[in-house]
C-alpha cells in the first residue's frame, strides 16, 4: 500500500497581496520538499456541487462565485482574498480532499496528504474567512460519512488556530468528533474548552503561548488519543497546519519539527487500532517557509514508512 499526494497546478494560482502570508511560495515550498518521495501522485479534481453543499448554503456558495474577480484581487474579509485563479484552487483544494477520502476508502492507498490551497478550517457555514473559503476537511468528512456510509468519523486539527470552521460545519454532527488543539488567545478568539457542542462530539484543547513540545505531547496522550480511541472512527482525518512550530511569524508556540513527526506516527497507531489504518491528511497553516517545508516533509516521511510498513 502506498501513500497517495493529492495536489494540483490551479492551487499555485491562487493569488494573495504583496507581504501576505498565505502565499503562492508556501505550496511551491512542500511541493518541492516532497520531490522525489516515495508517494502516488494524484491529480486533485474539482469539487462536486454536491459536496460542497452538504456543509454549505447555496446562497453561500453563489456569493463566492459572484465575488471571484476576473481580474486583479478581491477582498473578501480582513485577511482573505481571491485572485482570478482563487475559484478553481478553492474547487481543487476540496476536490482534493474529497478524492483522498475516496482513495483511502476504497482501499486504492493506505493513507493520503492533500497538498493544495486555499486552506480550509475557518471557513463557517456561511462565511468565509483566516484564508478560507470552503471548510475542506469539513467537506470529506461528511463525504466520508453520507456517501460511503461510514457511521463515525474523526477529525484532529493541530494548528495552531482554531478550527472554527470546521467547528461550525460539523458540531451538529453527532457522526463526526472534532478535536482542536490551539494557541489560546489567539485569533480567531473561539475555541474555549466549554464549547463541546450539542452532541459531546467537539473537543477544544487551548494552549497557554510559549507552550513547547513536553507539554504540547502530554496534552495529546492524555487528552486526545484515549478520546479518539474512545469514539472508534472509521476514518481519521487531519487538519495538517504546521504554524506551531517555533519558527512560525504568526503565533507564539514552540514546537519542533520533530513534534509533527511524532503525532503524525501517534495519529497512524491510532488509525491502525481504530480504523484499519485509513487516515487522510490536508494542508492547513505553516507560515515560515523553511518550518513549514521542513515539517510537511517529515509528516509525510511518517506516512510512507507506516504504509510501506
Amino acid at each position: 500500500m502506498t501513500t497517495a499526494l493529492i495536489t494540483h497546478p490551479d492551487c499555485l494560482n491562487h493569488e494573495t497581496p504583496e507581504g501576505h502570508p498565505e502565499q503562492v511560495a508556501r505550496l511551491a515550498h512542500v511541493l518541492a520538499a516532497l520531490e522525489g518521495k516515495a508517494v502516488t501522485r494524484i491529480t486533485a479534481p474539482m469539487v462536486a456541487e454536491d459536496d460542497l453543499l452538504r456543509v454549505h448554503p447555496k446562497a453561500y456558495l453563489d456569493s463566492i462565485r459572484a465575488a471571484a474577480p476576473t481580474e486583479g484581487l478581491a477582498q473578501i474579509d480582513a485577511d482573505t482574498w481571491m485572485s482570478p485563479g482563487s475559484l478553481s484552487a478553492a474547487h481543487r483544494a476540496a476536490g482534493g480532499a474529497v478524492r483522498a477520502v475516496d482513495l483511502v476508502l476504497g482501499g486504492e492507498a493506505g493513507r493520503a496528504f492533500v497538498a493544495a490551497r486555499p486552506p480550509g478550517h475557518h471557513a463557517e457555514r456561511e462565511t468565509a474567512m483566516g484564508f478560507c473559503l470552503f471548510g475542506n476537511v469539513a467537506i470529506a468528512a461528511k463525504h466520508a460519512l453520507d456517501h460511503h456510509g461510514l457511521a463515525r468519523v474523526a477529525v484532529v486539527d493541530f494548528d495552531v488556530h482554531h478550527g472554527n470552521g470546521t467547528q461550525d460545519l460539523l458540531e451538529d454532527e453527532p457522526r463526526a468528533l472534532f478535536i482542536s488543539s490551539h494557541q489560546f488567545p489567539l485569533w480567531p478568539g473561539t475555541g474555549t474548552a466549554d464549547e463541546t457542542g450539542p452532541h459531546d462530539t467537539v473537543v477544544n484543547l487551548p494552549i497557554a503561548p510559549g507552550t513547547g513540545s513536553q507539554e504540547f505531547r502530554r496534552l495529546y496522550e492524555e487528552k486526545v488519543f484515549p478520546r479518539v480511541r474512545d469514539f472508534a472512527p472509521e476514518l481519521i482525518l487531519v487538519s495538517a497546519g504546521f504554524d506551531a512550530h517555533r519558527a512560525d511569524p504568526l503565533a507564539e508556540l514552540q514546537l519542533e519539527t520533530a513534534d509533527f513527526a511524532w503525532i503524525t506516527d501517534r495519529l497512524c497507531d491510532l488509525a491502525d487500532d481504530c480504523c484499519g489504518g485509513r487516515l487522510v491528511s490536508c494542508l492547513e497553516g505553516g507560515y515560515d517557509l523553511d518550518a513549514l517545508a521542513e515539517s510537511v516533509a517529515a509528516h509525510v516521511d511518517v506516512l510512507i514508512a507506516r504504509d510501506a510498513g
